[in-house]
């Protein structure tokens, strides 16, 4: 364990099965924060959430498809009726899908991944809204992509859905600003040592980008410190401390 800086809030994280998520859930939970962790299979976290109980921490497993919009509000009725609140929600989850030339995009994957990676985080916001606005200091954390920003060949079905995702987010920060505590950020985490980026870039050695405990430690750091809201970070592939 690190310190208790968290300890008391809540927080949401999801695609913390493996990589960033589980990276972040387990840097949130060594900090005292409690972490519901969801994730379409129970496997993965049911192992995380006990290296996070073994570790002195707590954490709750959700197991849930996030396509599912009614599994996001009976996920956040439960998380109501227990703790009232919500301190902190991480947007982890997305897919990469087939990269591409746009002119051969197939509308069945691309409409599953625009439901994923747009649509439910639409879903996501609305539904914790309330209890990130009941919190004494709500902050939400999305995970996004470089090629939100600066698109690339054959990356024009992820490359969209992150844009408009960080439009989504940027707009929901700005309407949050004057009206509550609430505060947004967008994390662009760079190269990192992931299955997703193992997929995209197949020839790339892992070991010359970070490990996703360098985001997961960026992340809980940024937590406990705030953000403006609207604010973006972007990380670099290697980082020698987190």
């Amino acid at each position: 364990m690190t310190s208790k800086e968290l300890a008391g809030q809540v927080a949401l994280v999801t695609g913390a099965s493996r990589g960033i998520g589980e990276a972040i859930a387990e840097s949130l939970a060594a900090r005292g924060a409690h972490v519901v962790i969801t994730a379409r299979t129970a496997g993965g976290l049911e192992e995380l959430e006990d290296r996070i109980h073994e570790a002195g921490g707590s954490a709750t497993i959700a197991p849930l498809d996030l396509t599912d919009g009614d599994s996001i509000a009976r996920l956040a009725s439960a998380i109501a009726e227990r703790w009232q609140q919500l301190d902190m929600l991480v947007l982890n989850a997305a897919m990469l899908g087939t990269l591409t030339p746009v002119a051969a995009i197939d509308g069945k994957e691309f409409n599953k991944l625009l439901t994923l990676n747009l649509i439910a985080q639409q879903a996501l916001i609305a539904n914790f809204d309330p209890l990130l606005r009941r919190a004494s200091n709500g902050r939400l954390v999305a995970l996004s992509s470089g090629v939100a920003r600066e698109p690339r060949a054959y990356w024009g079905a992820y490359a969209a859905s992150k844009a408009a995702f960080e439009t989504l987010v940027t707009c929901y920060g700005a309407e949050m600003r004057n009206i509550s505590t609430v505060r947004t950020a967008i994390l662009d985490p760079g190269g990192t040592r992931t299955q997703m980026r193992a997929r995209a870039y197949p020839g790339e050695d892992p070991q010359s980008i970070k490990d996703p405990a360098a985001v997961g430690e960026y992340v809980a750091r940024l937590m406990v410190e705030g953000f403006d809201s609207t604010a973006f970070h972007a990380l670099p592939k290697v980082m020698e401390k987190a």
